[in-house]
């Protein structure tokens, strides 16, 4: 049995999540060296041209389990909307009802950031919930 890629999904009007690798480093709140986002733009453009509704989700740095403004990916989410040619949301969170309710008022076709994941223990721990 092949494996799937993007090429052999439908994605018109699905929500697609993926997981990238946006550690990038940063120094004093502006990315010095982009070239991991830029590995993910023909992923991230396949599916928003197909019609789907994009979540990325990704870590940076090691911030110990909870909120660091230092290693928010708030940056990495303004500098990916001037990569791509669609509205970047960027959701504060990456669980719960802020991330469900950026996820709900962006539409097909656009792309959602949420914040990174090792803001929660469960992360680095390897929790389930």
């Amino acid at each position: 049995m092949s494996k799937l890629t993007l090429t052999d999904l439908q994605l018109q009007d699905k929500k697609v999540l993926m997981r990238v690798d946006f550690n990038v480093p940063l120094k004093d709140g502006v990315i010095t060296d982009d070239n991991r986002i830029v590995q993910a733009l023909p992923s991230i453009k396949y599916v928003i041209e197909h019609g789907g509704l994009l979540i990325l989700t990704s870590h940076l740095g090691r911030p110990k389990g909870e909120y660091d403004k230092e290693f928010s990916l708030k940056p990495v989410a303004e500098h990916l909307s001037k990569l791509v040619d669609t509205k970047v949301h960027f959701a504060t969170d990456c669980i719960g009802d802020e991330a469900k309710s950026v996820i709900s008022a962006a539409d097909f076709g656009e792309i959602v950031l949420l914040e990174n994941v090792r803001f929660h223990s469960g992360e680095t721990s390897n929790e389930k919930s």
